[in-house]
């Protein structure tokens, strides 16, 4: 018990250096928020353009400044590939992706080789979060027996605890320590730990009696999302079928102020947790003999909306005479939302590959992505143009409603707008979908 008395004292006298595990758009801001909390971080990730960018005072994100990286290397930040330097770390916390296999399982390849890399490096009374989103079990079930394989006793000797990232890129209503954070832990010991350590870091923890409740809760609150998304965008199809805007429908249902809270169509899911995250319960789920038909629904209509919008784009080419084989196409933003540079798992990239296909020829503009980068699915040589043309396409897609496109351009030189963000949502002129 002294022991977990003076692991809080330090934590609590900022006499502990952290490591974080991932300087992606969750651990990068994490790393941020600790050293504005004064403490100590280094950074660690297996990417050496990211090391070498943060190392010479440079963001990868569109939302973290320069001048915010300029401030943390000043403050002794520095990023590293180098896992010996753990066995110098208090705390550790692993922000690394959970992304899916093309089969839609579960792929924790970055976590267990995260694990696989550091645990040699262990010390003890070590406090080891996994941030990283996952199915319920995956703490006991894969970080513990690491953990007890190299003879460490949690919760004595050594210290597990889950909180998940809640992390809102580009949301300016909330700021990283306003919003509330989960926190659990394997045992009462590093539940206790972990609870002081972001008391000291959030306005505002909120603890839970288990690590499966805690990854249970980061998966409820996307799944919830992804459902009621698919909701709306189920309704638009119909609305559009007895042209209705759907829109209209929204705001009025809107004026309820009970039982009602509006959710709005879009061209797909995008993003790390959104499309990703129902298919980690679903299988979690068929693993102990239960179907999850309302989630897997959802996560089938939000899929299905690419090949909406694609048809959509047929239809009102060939109103026009135009065959969508080699007709000039241009997609409209290709982050996965608004004023972010993200395109992980962007509807976007369904779309223009949907396009491809069909023979159009497309090309893109997006002001926060000026060329594409590799992704799980998607391999596009393609850059940004410019808007400069865009009354030469025979087509024009918004696709991401960021809020530094000329919309009125967009409106008045596009040949065929089709708008499936709701923006031009009272225009007569521009198709809705």
């Amino acid at each position: 018990m002294t022991k977990i008395i003076q692991i809080k004292k330090n934590i609590l006298n900022r006499k502990i250096k952290i490591g974080v595990i991932g300087l992606g758009y969750v651990g990068l801001p994490l790393v941020i928020q600790l050293i504005n909390k004064d403490y100590k971080v280094i950074g660690f990730d297996t990417d050496k353009e990211k090391i070498n960018t943060l190392n010479n005072s440079r963001s990868y994100i569109k939302h973290i400044s320069n001048r915010a990286i300029i401030k943390i290397l000043k403050k002794g930040f520095f990023a590293t590939k180098d896992w010996s330097l753990i066995k110098s770390i208090d705390i550790i916390i692993i922000c690394v992706p959970t992304p899916l296999t093309r089969g839609n399982t579960p792929d924790l390849s970055y976590l267990t080789t995260t694990l696989d890399s550091i645990t040699s490096h262990f010390k003890k009374g070590q406090l080891l979060i996994i941030e990283s989103t996952s199915y319920p079990g995956t703490t006991t079930d894969i970080v513990l027996p690491r953990i007890q394989k190299i003879g460490y006793k949690v919760g004595k000797n050594y210290f597990l605890s889950f909180s998940p990232e809640r992390e809102d890129p580009g949301n300016q209503n909330f700021s990283y320590e306003k919003i509330p954070k989960i926190v659990s832990g394997v045992t009462k010991n590093c539940l206790q730990i972990t609870k002081t350590f972001y008391d000291e870091v959030f306005d505002k923890t909120v603890t839970v009696s288990s690590t499966e409740t805690a990854e249970m809760t980061k998966l409820l609150e996307n799944i919830y999302r992804s459902v009621n998304i698919g909701l709306v965008n189920e309704i638009k199809m119909i609305a559009d079928k007895m042209d209705i805007n759907i829109y209209e429908v929204i705001e009025a249902a809107s004026t309820k102020p009970f039982g009602f809270k509006p959710f709005f169509p879009g061209p797909g899911l995008g993003g790390h947790c959104i499309p990703i995250d129902p298919y980690y319960l679903s299988w979690k789920a068929k693993k102990i003999g239960i179907k999850t038909h309302l989630i897997e629904t959802a996560g089938k209509i939000n899929n299905e909306m690419p090949n909406w919008i694609v048809n959509k784009t047929k239809e009102q080419l060939e109103l026009k005479e135009i065959n969508i084989l080699n007709a000039k196409i241009l997609v409209l933003g290709i982050a996965y939302k608004k004023n972010i540079d993200d395109i992980r798992e962007s509807p976007s990239l369904v779309i223009i590959d949907l396009l491809l296909k069909e023979g159009a020829l497309v090309d893109y503009h997006d002001p926060l992505v000026k060329s594409m980068v590799k992704t799980r699915k998607y391999s596009f040589q393609l850059k940004s143009v410019s808007l400069k043309y865009i009354q030469n396409y025979d087509c024009v897609i918004l696709a991401t409603d960021h809020d530094d496109l000329d919309y009125q351009i967009i409106e008045k030189k596009s040949r065929i707008l089709i708008d499936t963000r709701g923006k031009f949502r009272n225009s007569l002129n521009v198709i809705h979908a």
